[in-house]
């Protein structure tokens, strides 16, 4: 099955789209405090994108634990810019589609992102606000928008930026296309195991696809840390 058609913005202008992002909704994300930073690269055509987010597993604890993640954008043809590619280092499918459809640039945006595999396809849609809330008439305008192309505004899921930590104290955990590793990236959640407690487990397979894994504590049980797992699937799809 082919990606949906998502016509990209007309008249679409990158520089003033530059700069931090808040995520207010996206499709089915199992993480909070998401936002995106996108800064220009060297090279002509060529953007830089940080999506910065805590993940519900660890938001089991009172720690700060901060995923920094660093991908690339990348305008193929510069006389459509608002249709670009994207990637990140845990994509192991390779590149994807990252299409801007639409955006007043100051205060709320719209992207969708799909990713065509061999007998399938993922997708992903974000609505995005310069603020950590977003009025309803400008959520409302995106997902109709989204309903045209043909992708249901309902797959969407309310991504909270409130209480988000602010302290020093915690996990940062980055990862980027110099320091991916399997080896790098288990000593990170390594470490994040030792801020939250023991029963950390982290396996990655020889694609390198990431898991985690976490056993019971004291406040959360493991059916319960299992149940929230199953509901709200972690994505490295921006």
């Amino acid at each position: 099955k082919n990606c949906p058609i998502v016509e990209p913005m007309q008249g679409f202008e990158m520089s003033k789209f530059l700069g931090v992002w808040y995520a207010i909704e996206k499709t089915s994300t199992a993480s909070n405090c998401l936002i995106y930073n996108i800064t220009r690269n060297q090279e002509p055509g060529s953007f830089m994108i940080q999506q910065n987010s805590q993940h519900f597993a660890l938001g089991l604890t009172p720690l700060k634990h901060e995923y920094h993640y660093e991908g690339e954008l990348h305008v193929p043809d510069p006389s459509i810019p608002a249709k670009m590619r994207i990637k990140f280092p845990l994509s192991i499918a390779g590149s994807a589609q990252f299409t801007i459809f639409s955006t007043d640039y100051v205060q709320y945006a719209g992207v969708f992102s799909c990713q065509t595999l061999a007998i399938a396809h993922r997708q992903s849609a974000t609505i995005l606000s310069r603020s950590k809330t977003l009025d309803r008439i400008y959520l409302e305008k995106l997902r109709a928008k989204l309903t045209a192309f043909g992708v249901s505004p309902f797959d969407l899921s309310t991504i909270s930026q409130v209480q988000c930590p602010s302290n020093d104290e915690g996990v940062d955990i980055n990862i980027d296309k110099d320091t991916f590793s399997a080896k790098s990236i288990a000593n990170v959640l390594r470490k994040a195991g030792e801020k939250i407690g023991d029963g950390v487990e982290t396996a990655l397979d020889a694609t390198k696809k990431l898991y985690h894994s976490i056993t019971s504590s004291e406040d959360h049980s493991a059916s319960e840390i299992e149940k929230r797992s199953e509901e709200k699937q972690a994505q490295w799809l921006p």
